[in-house]
């Protein structure tokens, strides 16, 4: 077998791997991919919203829908499985600039002196089962400025609820982000937006049975119970203008999605 012969195979073998990956994925089901240290978890693109601005960044741990405008991501998408979580310890890296967004994410010197914390979308602590998995909510267009009372405050409530229920239920798949409207203020040179409100939308799907949980939450701390912020999933994508499940059947979609009701979510 000349060389020619033998590169011609190997590249035929290649094509057909990609196109197996390709057709895994789009047929919903959940499959890792390995390359190098990173995991690719494709379960993190079963149930992405729509994107009111078309840019969507598919990354190896999660997915977002940067905004230029507001200079930061309008949703960060992710499945949260049981056996992501992790007690591991990491040491935390510096910010840096999303390159796969052809314009780069805000830099993170727009926060410096701002007196608001480089917030987590996707949280640093959902994504400790890999340093690389971890590094990578470090990227600035995963983050968003948050008063800090309030980012270690209920958000942080709201975050390790979500760890509770990834353990209980054995996964859920979270969308969070901040209401992006006009007229907000902004920090920096970037004019990086500071939302009023923040929401995180959740999914699970483990049973056989979808159940979805919306919250919305003022941009300031609180102590009430999360289950005050409860909202339906209807109003958070009324204030967003995304849709969050459109691969969801319409009638089971519009049924859910009506609900303000935690029914079947343990708050203990």
């Amino acid at each position: 077998m000349n060389s020619k012969t033998k590169y011609t195979i190997i590249a035929v073998v290649v094509l057909i791997a990609i196109q197996f990956v390709r057709w895994y994925v789009e047929e919903g089901l959940e499959t890792k991919v390995i390359t190098g240290d990173s995991t690719v978890v494709a379960s993190n693109q079963i149930y992405l919203p729509t994107s009111t601005t078309g840019n969507i960044i598919y990354h190896n741990n999660y997915s977002l829908s940067y905004h230029e405008k507001f200079e930061q991501a309008e949703w960060v998408a992710y499945e949260l499985k049981r056996d992501h979580l992790s007690n591991k310890k990491f040491k935390r890296p510096l910010f840096y600039q999303d390159e796969s967004i052809k314009t780069k994410s805000a830099h993170w010197a727009n926060f410096k002196n701002s007196g608001y914390d480089k917030g987590h979308l996707c949280p640093a602590g959902d994504r400790k089962f890999t340093k690389q998995a971890h590094d990578e909510t470090f990227l600035t267009s995963n983050i968003s400025p948050q008063e800090h009372q309030f980012n270690s405050g209920i958000w942080n409530r709201l975050e390790q609820k979500v760890r509770y229920w990834a353990k209980k239920y054995n996964g859920v798949f979270v969308i969070t982000g901040g209401v992006l409207t006009d007229n907000l203020n902004t920090i920096g040179n970037e004019k990086v937006a500071v939302p009023k409100y923040f929401y995180k939308v959740l999914l699970d799907n483990n049973n056989g049975k979808i159940k979805m949980l919306a919250f919305l939450v003022p941009h300031q701390n609180s102590n009430k119970p999360l289950y005050e912020f409860v909202v339906s999933v209807d109003r958070v994508e009324q204030l967003t203008g995304i849709d969050f499940f459109p691969q969801i059947e319409d009638e089971v979609e519009e049924k859910l999605e009506s609900l303000d009701s935690y029914k079947g979510w343990s708050f203990r």
